[in-house]
């Protein structure tokens, strides 16, 4: 079974994360702040904040710097806080697509994320109207060429892990988990050596549309115009 076509051009996407690194590791500092509110700073007691940092070491997130942001997210003079908020909508051609936020001003961020359906050519819809389509779980993906051992031992690794499914493309092996079995999946590829393209619990679709060339021209420009926002953490979509 072949994997999501986004991981066809490695470099490209490789190339697109180091320009927005500043921002995605921002992003991810929210995420950690909010995980630590939430279930405290022991990631063996918190499987949300072990998630997150399972996450950040897939973005390449400096250990100091994930430490430095549980310390802070965890100490007594810190007062933020912010609300999680998903939204749901449709993009060109009916494309499903799940919004999620972290805010601390829930009428600016929606406003922002109402905007940029709009502008986009899409709309945005109430809630429940696409999330029916998705099932959250975990997502590992490795790159082929720098994994260091070979496509069976992998899967029998993640397999004996707890992963629910093993897939590979031409680039890359995509490693799919039950939400609770996305950490110690994780943990176990990476004592093997084996670090991640991507690595997160996620929304993903039970089935997926293709578009033409102009409708995924505005699909890009729209999933791009949401993840410029800086209160929204992820955009799930079912676009192959």
């Amino acid at each position: 079974m072949s994997g999501h076509s986004k991981w066809n051009n490695i470099q490209a996407r490789k190339g697109k994360v180091d320009a927005a690194r500043g921002k995605i590791f921002t992003k991810l500092g929210r995420e950690l702040l909010v995980a630590v509110k939430a279930g405290g700073p022991d990631p063996e007691g918190n499987s949300t904040l072990k998630a997150v940092i399972a996450k950040c070491k897939a973005a390449n997130m400096p250990n100091d710097t994930i430490n430095n942001a549980i310390k802070k997210a965890s100490g007594e003079g810190n007062t933020a806080n912010y609300d999680e908020i998903t939204y749901e909508g449709y993009g060109p051609n009916g494309v499903a697509i799940i919004v999620e936020a972290s805010t601390d001003n829930k009428n600016r961020t929606a406003a922002e994320v109402r905007h940029a359906f709009d502008k986009s050519g899409g709309n945005l819809g109430t809630t429940g109207c696409v999330s029916y389509m998705f099932s959250k779980k975990g997502v590992i993906v490795i790159e082929k060429e720098n994994c260091p051992i070979d496509e069976e031992e992998l899967m029998m690794i993640a397999l004996d892990s707890g992963a629910e499914d093993f897939k590979t493309s031409d680039e890359v092996y995509q490693i799919i988990t039950a939400p609770s079995d996305f950490a110690n999946v994780s943990d176990k590829l990476q004592s093997e050596g084996v670090e991640f393209l991507e690595a997160s619990v996620q929304m993903v679709p039970s089935t997926t549309i293709s578009l033409d060339d102009s409708s995924a021209e505005k699909m890009e420009r729209m999933i791009e115009r949401l993840e410029d926002l800086d209160d929204v953490m992820n955009v799930y979509h079912n676009w192959e």
